[in-house]
């Protein structure tokens, strides 16, 4: 007769309960997906939701369960299959073609994720070195970032669909939508420091080292920039005119043929919109999402205002936060700020290593956090970054404003109205 496990030590059985909470919510996220929902790829950007499935899962197995000298892996051929950008670890399977993988079948790419939460059940039994633990906290977050991104992937994937299906009865929101507040918040100048400190709690390695950084005197808008305010930048013959342009972003434009964020359509009744609840009519009142770099530097431009700093963004929502309405819960906003190592940065050591510090050129940095955003994903020191193109990701704007202290503002934030 066989004996029954041993139970988890304390930390750990916290840990994996964490852990399970995590891998859970992924699967409640695409529990309403066919298997061939699940099986199309519909940009070379875009990964079908079975590839997030599996890769989340491989990502446990690589960095964390095959360190045991004597590991075996689950299916060897996964280690190919489910390798993202680690090129340490061998060939993989180049990003556009992962729609091409009909087999493994899902069925077995859920098999999978099953055996690797017994393992690493079964990992949990031995204390973790410092490097695991961060490795298997870094494991759950990467986690995190891929149900933000399987919505994107498959919200693109429903756009190109003649049916235009409803698949989400309501959007998995993570936090409510609030209510508009007006004006502006404006901070005088002076140094602040950004980034996270070793000893804050997990961040990216990305966030390290915290930086002082010089600011003058800004203000950021209260709310974010909406789909109304967007509609006033259609209609002045924004996307007609190359004065309000990066060189870059009118080429793109050109090439794309964009005249409205992504989703938008237009009829004899008016604009409409996609999300993952179906076409609806277009809500004036709504954050406006969807939108490149380019575009929202154009509107900027011709808002008379221009795209905060990390820096300044940052700044303001640790000092000030609760002056914001949507501050995290809506859109990533878009800064003017490239996406670069902070002065000392220093990679994560091992294998993870190639996390994030490979991909700092040529993308900008995005700061808050979306609707799809786990509350607990976020810092306010999170870097996200995306190449200045890109348009699937859940991206808006908050405008930014250069502006003149006045004698009776201290180094407080003050309201500008």
């Amino acid at each position: 007769m066989q004996s029954a496990p041993s139970p988890l030590p304390l930390a750990s059985t916290v840990a994996f309960e964490r852990y399970k909470r995590v891998r859970a919510k992924t699967l409640d996220l695409v529990s309403g997906l066919s298997p061939e929902d699940m099986a199309v790829q519909s940009m070379p950007d875009a990964s079908p939701t079975k590839w997030h499935l599996a890769h989340t899962s491989w990502f446990f197995e690589a960095m964390i369960l095959s360190r045991q000298s004597d590991y075996r892996p689950v299916d060897p051929h996964f280690q190919t299959l489910f390798n993202s950008y680690y090129e340490a670890l061998g060939p993989r399977v180049a990003r556009p073609d992962r729609g091409l993988m009909t087999r493994p079948s899902l069925l077995q790419i859920l098999s999978y994720r099953h055996e690797i939460d017994r393992r690493i059940a079964g990992r949990l039994m031995q204390p973790l070195s410092t490097n695991e633990a961060y490795l298997f906290e870094l494991g759950l977050h990467h986690e995190q970032q891929h149900q933000e991104l399987l919505l994107q992937d498959a919200l693109h994937l429903f756009s190109s669909n003649l049916l235009k299906p409803s698949v989400w009865s309501r959007e998995p929101r993570t936090a409510p939508l609030a209510s508009a507040r007006g004006g502006k918040v404006g901070f005088t100048e002076g140094l602040t420091v950004i980034g996270a400190a070793k000893d804050d709690g997990f961040a990216f390695d990305n966030e390290m080292p915290a930086q002082r950084v010089w600011l003058n005197a800004y203000a950021l808008d209260a709310d974010l920039v909406t789909n109304g305010d967007w509609l006033g930048f259609i209609e002045d013959g924004g996307y007609r005119n190359p004065a309000l342009w990066l060189s870059d972003g009118w080429a793109m434009l050109r090439q794309e043929g964009w005249d409205s964020p992504a989703y938008w359509q237009a009829d004899d009744t008016g604009w409409t919109t996609y999300s993952l609840t179906g076409q609806t009519d277009l809500d004036p009142s709504a954050p406006v999402r969807h939108i490149s770099y380019y575009e929202a530097d154009a509107y900027a431009r011709w808002a008379g205002a221009r795209l905060p700093t990390e820096a300044e963004w940052e700044h303001a929502a640790h000092h000030h936060g609760s002056a914001f309405g949507n501050l995290d819960t809506e859109v990533w906003q878009w800064t003017q700020s490239a996406y670069a190592p902070y002065a000392g940065f220093s990679p994560t050591e091992g294998t993870a290593s190639e996390y994030n510090g490979k991909f700092m050129i040529n993308q900008m940095v995005l700061k808050g956090g979306s609707f799809a955003t786990p509350r607990d994903h976020l810092r306010h020191s999170y870097r996200n970054f995306y190449y200045p193109s890109q348009r699937w990701a859940f991206c808006g704007l908050r405008l930014a404003h250069d502006i003149v202290p006045t004698e009776e503002a201290t180094c407080k934030p003050f309201e500008v109205t």
